[in-house]
């Protein structure tokens, strides 16, 4: 039997619709998005296997849909009220990236997974990046030995793009979003590979990617200092900076060695391990084979295959398989990735102080959160409203995001 699955969010969520089309233990039953325009791109891709398919334009329509398991592919900062909505009607869900936008949100979340008892799966895709993903069964098998050091790069200007990803608004959650707030891509993997957990944060910023007011955002790149749970040390840094194509990248020292990927080719991992005498080891250079399948069926998604890893391992759990347990990225490990990007913010509003970072599996840590709302976003916050970026700066003029909205009706990128 196959478990039917609905996408809400036809734009990232074409991946998503990608996977579940062609997967053997899925049936993508319905697909909703508020821009027509989305849903026709949906239906071209899926050709006649979605003639059986609904799409929707409205959410509570959707909703309505009878559906086992949805994939939620919203907006990044709506990222909890409609996976509770989901969860406690009994769905199953998987989301997308960050897992929250505040704190108070981040316990509301796992509450709600614990109280119904559904699966909840994080679509952290980067983890399932081919290197990354190796690095993590290498890590398993105690190759480097025990974490003492890692650092996790996401650089990505997307400049060309916002007109694409941001339609000419001035309240699109990109255009106020903090230097420290979308931090999974560079975060997660190194938590996915270690199993560690934060514990401790300090937040910088760099200065201005002063490029990116002709596009909209006040923005600089975040960067996070994680102290991890085996006191060991993690260096997080992403955002808007130089370098084509945009890149991921990681490296680790362990007690026993050392592994990273390459600066410049995603697909190439570079190994030490020590021998039997001290500082003698081996360098071994190769590129992963891809490791994640859906059965016999052979998948091409995006991100070097790294899309397939969150919907096929959300499937394997919601069925009890044992890869599904091994390797789906649950709500806690989702969480913590999150708020450590939450936490680096209040760190720099506070001159780069450490902050604790809670472990929000234990009940007795989450009343401190419970009513914490301060984020950018004014009707979230209310009177805990703080500001997207540190120090005042001028304000973008209305014909920037008029420019952008032009661009963004004719199909045309950032020049």
């Amino acid at each position: 039997m196959k478990l039917r699955i609905g996408v809400f969010g036809a734009r990232r969520g074409l991946s998503m619709v990608n996977v579940y089309l062609n997967h053997p233990d899925a049936e993508l039953v319905a697909i909703c998005d508020q821009s027509q325009g989305a849903l026709d791109k949906a239906k071209a891709m899926a050709g006649s296997a979605g003639d059986s398919m609904s799409y929707y334009t409205t959410f509570d329509d959707f909703f309505n849909h009878d559906m086992d398991a949805v994939v939620l592919a919203n907006y990044a900062t709506e990222h909890v009220p409609y996976p509770i909505h989901f969860l406690e009607s009994g769905r199953h869900v998987l989301s997308e990236v960050p897992a929250c936008e505040t704190m108070s949100q981040a316990v509301a979340l796992i509450e709600a997974v614990e109280k119904t008892g559904k699966i909840y799966a994080f679509g952290e895709n980067v983890s399932y990046m081919p290197v990354a993903f190796e690095m993590q069964r290498k890590y398993a098998r105690g190759d480097i030995g025990e974490v003492m050091y890692a650092e996790g790069e996401y650089i990505h200007d997307f400049a060309s793009i916002m007109p694409q990803i941001t339609y000419g608004d001035k309240n699109h959650w990109r255009c106020q979003m903090y230097s420290t707030f979308y931090c999974t891509h560079s975060i997660g993997p190194v938590l996915t590979i270690t199993g560690r957990r934060p514990v401790q944060v300090a937040g910088f910023q760099t200065n201005e990617a002063l490029w990116m007011r002709k596009y909209g955002a006040v923005m600089a790149a975040g960067i996070e200092m994680i102290t991890l749970d085996n006191g060991s040390i993690l260096r997080s840094v992403h955002g808007p900076m130089k370098r084509e194509p945009a890149g991921c990248k990681f490296m680790l020292y362990g007690m026993k060695g050392m592994m990273e990927s390459d600066r410049f080719d995603n697909d190439l991992l570079h190994a030490y391990r020590e021998g039997e005498r001290v500082c003698s080891g081996d360098f071994e250079h190769y590129k992963p084979a891809i490791q994640i399948k859906a059965g016999d069926t052979h998948l091409e998604t995006g991100h070097g295959n790294a899309d397939l890893g969150a919907p096929h391992f959300f499937i394997q759990r919601i069925l009890d398989r044992p890869e599904g347990h091994q390797y789906m990225i649950d709500v806690y490990t989702g969480v913590d990735m999150s708020i450590c990007g939450i936490l680096a913010y209040r760190s720099i509003l506070q001159g780069n102080q450490p902050i604790k970072v809670p472990d929000l599996r234990n009940k007795g840590e989450r009343d401190a959160y419970r009513n914490d709302h301060a984020c950018t976003n004014r009707a979230v916050a209310g009177t805990q409203y703080i500001p997207p970026y540190p120090v005042e700066t001028p304000p973008i003029p209305d014909a920037t995001y008029d420019a952008l909205r032009a661009l963004w009706l004719k199909g045309k990128p950032a020049e």
